[in-house]
């Protein structure tokens, strides 16, 4: 392994490194005026996106005949924290974020192996007809869910899949964006590192799992996040395949929590969505360093 050894560097950490390099500061009058305007529409366009989080965190501390008062109280009169409390004892809650983590970690995990993996043999193995089967895979983007989602809804009830866990699972567990995705990241990796790694002695399996994936490690963390948050939110899967009340997930119980009451407590509502977001939030920050660099390293390359 030492001539793999020696030929593992980052990729694109010269790139990154040339992109933190501090620029020179503007000196014209002309620079400095643009640069104010636009720090001025960034923190503008900041705020726009900031106003309606911050009213739903405020509307979940508000009574229920507060929340659509006219004029809009931006600051409640008084804290309701209570709720936190009803929306945590009066609806299942627990149950729906239960659901919701079990299908957005396995459909990231999922996702993630199989994209990598999918990635890897069209980035590194040649065979005919490869870059004509990647780009009718890559195709598959542009199809809606909507125009074939009656006949797999029927496939998978004749597997007997419906109204289970299982149904998303198998549904989410291949992507063509995350092959994509992984695919433009592998493309920065030398072709040398691999023919390093072969004439090591490693297999096409080995080369995937102990060179690539430590490699790629910004390219997963995109493609985790993306994919957490895409299955974290998403309804109409769920709606479709998860009939039984202890298989809904977060956006179902909270769709039920207001069509099932004639006097809806938007307060408590409310508190229900700020907890939906945590998870996201938490998720983000945690990645966020990742993220960007993979977004920069292979998101963007054509």
């Amino acid at each position: 392994m030492s001539e793999t050894k020696a030929l593992i560097t980052p990729p694109g950490a010269d790139e990154i490194r040339a992109r933190k390099r501090p620029l020179a500061p503007s000196r014209t009058p002309r620079h400095r005026i643009g640069r104010a305007v636009l720090y001025v529409m960034l923190i503008a366009a900041a705020v726009a996106m900031l106003i309606p989080f911050f009213w739903m965190v405020m509307s979940s501390l508000k009574d229920a005949n507060s929340v659509f008062s006219v004029p809009v109280r931006w600051w409640p009169d008084v804290f309701v924290w209570q709720n936190y409390v009803e929306i945590w004892q009066e609806s299942g809650i627990l149950t729906w974020i239960k659901n919701t983590l079990i299908l957005s970690v396995g459909v990231t995990l999922l996702q993630v192996t199989t994209g990598s993996f999918a990635a890897y043999g069209f980035s590194r193995i040649r065979f005919p007809g490869r870059d004509a089967l990647f780009l009718l895979y890559i195709a598959t983007i542009a199809v809606p869910w909507q125009s074939y989602m009656i006949p797999q809804f029927i496939m998978l009830s004749n597997a007997g899949l419906a109204n289970t866990l299982w149904s998303i699972l198998l549904l989410q567990a291949f992507g063509a964006f995350g092959v994509f995705l992984m695919k433009q990241f592998y493309e920065s990796v030398p072709e040398e590192l691999s023919e390093a790694a072969r004439l090591d002695g490693l297999s096409e399996y080995g080369i995937w799992a102990r060179i690539m994936l430590p490699l790629s490690v910004p390219a997963i963390a995109t493609l985790s996040l993306l994919t957490f948050v895409n299955t974290w939110n998403d309804f109409l899967g769920p709606l479709i395949y998860l009939r039984d009340p202890s298989l809904w997930t977060m956006q179902l119980g909270l769709n039920n929590f207001v069509s099932s009451l004639y006097d809806v407590d938007y307060g408590v509502l409310f508190a229900g969505l700020v907890i939906s977001v945590v998870p996201i939030a938490i998720v983000f920050l945690l990645g966020q360093r990742y993220f960007v660099e993979g977004v920069a390293t292979s998101g963007l390359k054509g």
